[in-house]
C-alpha cells in the first residue's frame, strides 16, 4: 500500500504534465524560427512573438543564448507563501518585470512572495510556467 508521501508525489507528477520535455533558449526561438515546444503530455506549447521580442529587448546576445524558456516558477510544498526562480538570466528577467532589477547584484536563485505571481504571469503568460515541487 502507498504512503501519503507516495500519493502526493504521484499527484505532483501528474499536475506537472504541463511542463516541457525540453526547454529551449530565447536565441533558438528567435534565430531558428522555433515557435513551440513539446510538453510532457505530448501537446505543443506556443510562445507569443510579442513576449519573445520583449525578452529580447532586455537581454544581450549571450543572455539570449542562456535564457531557457519557459521560465519555471517553482512552487514547493514547504515554502507555501513563496515561489522560487533559478538561473542568473531567468532571475534578471523576473526582476526587470517586477521593477526590482539591480545590475550591481548578480543573483542565481531568488524566492519571491506568491502575491507577485499574477504580475509576472500578466506580462509573461506564454514564457513562464509553474512547476510544483515536493521538498522534504
Amino acid at each position: 500500500m502507498s504512503t501519503a508521501e507516495d500519493l502526493l508525489e504521484r499527484e505532483i507528477m501528474e499536475i506537472n504534465l504541463h511542463l516541457p520535455r525540453r526547454r529551449v533558449s530565447l536565441y533558438d526561438l528567435l534565430e531558428r524560427g522555433i515557435d513551440h515546444i513539446v510538453l510532457r503530455d505530448g501537446s505543443k506549447h506556443y510562445f507569443r512573438a510579442s513576449e519573445l521580442q520583449y525578452l529580447s529587448s532586455m537581454l544581450d546576445e549571450k543572455e539570449k543564448m542562456s535564457l531557457q524558456l519557459p521560465i519555471i516558477l517553482e512552487i514547493n510544498t514547504v515554502d507555501r507563501g513563496y515561489f522560487r526562480v533559478r538561473g542568473r538570466v531567468e532571475v534578471k528577467v523576473i526582476e526587470v518585470v517586477l521593477g526590482q532589477f539591480n545590475p550591481m547584484e548578480e543573483k542565481t536563485e531568488v524566492r519571491y512572495p506568491r502575491y507577485l505571481l499574477p504580475k509576472i504571469r500578466k506580462v509573461l503568460p506564454t514564457t513562464t510556467t509553474y512547476a510544483f515541487i515536493v521538498e522534504p
